[in-house]
This record gives structure tokens, C-alpha cells and sequence, in this order.
């Protein structure tokens, strides 16, 4: 045990098992992938088009019955129950031709079985159009955050850091779609919140790293190897990487827990990629840091010779 500061720090060998670490979540990654090209993903309305009707029923119900009014009509849909006494619903169709004579079809049938009036329906429906410039905007707004979290760490550490630190939020992204893919949860619009929630939460801890591997650098110079400096770092940071990604995945699960549908669909993801984004921090950034620094320097000293 080290200490320092007055703190007991941990002494964790992270550098010398990060291919570990790696290949874990390249299990992960290539398995999501996998169901990705067999099952494709489960691409919200958002994305494909197509119309979410909130129906305010008022009183006890089976959501079966919406199914089978569905069903009878040939209407490929799913059932949400909500409200505070589940006397709500939430009917979500892909687009589809006649679009609107369709939805108009089914909520007539449901005017019809519960004695409904207009004002207890509200539809939102979005375009094929509209669902491919949201794909694109969800795209582009990832990639930008990425490009100026690049520049910024290359400037306030070195470009080898920036590199590492991006390649981390990869992977808590690729993370966070594999899981989606293999539990077959919405991507949606929430969801595209939630990534770029979780970049911007998880750099935070990155840099807390790389920040302490600088003040050892400057502090035990050539005494130490870049593998013991980033060890050391990761190791001083540890506690409290842990205790706030801790403190924030308690608030989420319990949003996941009690919260309406619409915040699951944002609280679930967030789940996957705060414990994502605390692997990629400790595990892999640091590690990758110090692989590239030792090539780079075995280079020079090849060169030299």
C-alpha cells in the first residue's frame, strides 16, 4: 500500500493487463455486432418513421385488447400500459403507406371499444424524411463532440492523449449499441441524449487521469516508467472515480426503477454507459496512453542507434 496525502492508495497493476481488459469488451462489441447483422437494430420512430399515439383510456384495461383490435386490422404496432393507475397507453407504429388512414382506422376502433372522445388521444408522428436527418444530426452531433474533445485534450495534455482519450468514448459508445442490440431496447432519441450524456460524463473522468499523470511525470520524472506514472495515476484516482460514478448510477437505476417509460428508455442506456465509461477511464485510456508512448519512444531510441 502507498500512501499519500494522508489517503491509502491502492497499488493495481492496470497497465500490464489491459489487453484483458480489451478483449472483454471486444466480446462485448462483436456480439452486438453480430445481432446487428442478423436482427438489425431496434430502431425507434424517430428513426424510421412513423406515429406514436398516447391514448388517455381512463380506466382499467388489457393492453391485449389494443393488441387484438392491432392484430385484427393488420396494423404491426407495440402497447405501452402508463399512468399513475395504468389507465394510459402508448401505441407506437412504424411507418407505414396511407399512414394516416391508418392510424385514423385504429383510433376509431378505440373510440368505439372504450367510448372515447378526441380529447383523449394526442398523436405525434414523424416522417421517413425526418427520421433519416434525425440519424444523420445524431451522427454528425457525436462526431463533432469527439472532434473538439480531440483538440481540447490535445492541447491542454498531447495529441497522444487526445487519440487515447477518443478512443475510449468509442468504445463506451460501441459499448452502449451492442447493449442495446442484445437487449433489444429502443434507439431513439433518448437514447442519442443518453451517448452524448455519457461522452461528456466519461472525459471528465479521463481527464481527471491523465491530469494526475502529468503532476507524476513532473514529479518522479525518469525515476518511474510511464507504465508505473499511469499505474500510480489510476491508482490515486481510483476512490473517487468510483464514488462518483457511484453516487450518479445510484440516481439513474433509480430513475430506471420508478420512472414513467420515456425515462426508461433515456435511464437504461445511461446505466450501460456510466459503468461503460468507468471501464474505459481505468481500464483502457491510461493503458493505451502508455502502449503508444513506448512505441513511440523505442522508435526514437532505434532511430538514434
Amino acid at each position: 500500500m502507498v500512501y499519500e496525502r494522508g489517503i491509502t492508495e491502492m497499488n493495481i497493476d492496470f497497465v500490464s493487463k489491459y489487453k484483458i481488459f480489451v478483449a472483454i469488451s471486444l466480446v462485448i462489441i462483436i456480439a452486438g455486432l453480430a445481432v446487428m447483422i442478423f436482427q438489425g437494430l431496434n430502431l425507434g420512430i424517430d428513426f424510421k418513421g412513423g406515429t406514436v399515439i398516447y391514448v388517455n383510456i381512463g380506466k382499467p384495461y388489457s393492453p391485449d385488447d389494443i393488441r387484438s383490435i392491432l392484430s385484427s386490422q393488420g396494423i404491426e404496432a407495440t402497447v405501452v400500459q402508463v399512468g399513475d393507475n395504468k389507465q394510459d397507453a402508448i401505441i407506437r407504429m412504424r411507418y407505414m403507406e396511407n399512414q394516416e388512414e391508418i392510424q385514423q382506422r385504429l383510433i376509431d376502433a378505440l373510440k368505439e371499444k372504450y367510448d372515447l372522445t378526441d380529447e383523449r388521444f394526442s398523436v405525434d408522428t414523424v416522417g421517413p424524411t425526418i427520421g433519416k436527418d434525425l440519424t444523420r444530426n445524431a451522427i454528425l452531433s457525436t462526431v463533432i463532440s469527439w472532434v473538439f474533445i480531440l483538440i481540447y485534450v490535445g492541447i491542454r495534455f498531447e495529441f497522444k492523449s487526445g487519440v487515447a482519450a477518443i478512443v475510449a468514448l468509442v468504445h463506451d459508445v460501441l459499448i452502449m449499441v451492442a447493449a442495446a442490440a442484445l437487449l433489444r431496447t429502443q434507439i431513439n432519441s433518448p437514447f442519442v441524449a443518453a451517448v452524448l450524456t455519457i461522452i461528456g460524463y466519461s472525459i471528465n473522468d479521463t481527464i481527471v487521469i491523465f491530469d494526475r499523470v502529468r503532476e507524476n511525470q513532473k514529479r518522479f520524472g525518469k525515476k518511474l516508467s510511464m507504465a508505473e506514472i499511469v499505474n500510480r495515476s489510476i491508482n490515486e484516482s481510483l476512490t473517487r472515480t468510483i464514488n462518483t460514478s457511484l453516487t450518479t448510477l445510484f440516481t439513474v437505476t433509480a430513475l430506471y426503477v420508478f420512472g414513467v417509460e420515456s425515462i426508461k428508455e433515456f435511464s437504461l442506456p445511461m446505466l450501460v454507459g456510466i459503468i461503460s465509461g468507468v471501464y474505459s477511464t481505468i481500464f483502457i485510456a491510461g493503458p493505451l496512453w502508455v502502449e503508444w508512448s513506448e512505441r513511440a519512444e523505442r522508435r526514437r531510441l532505434a532511430t538514434a542507434k
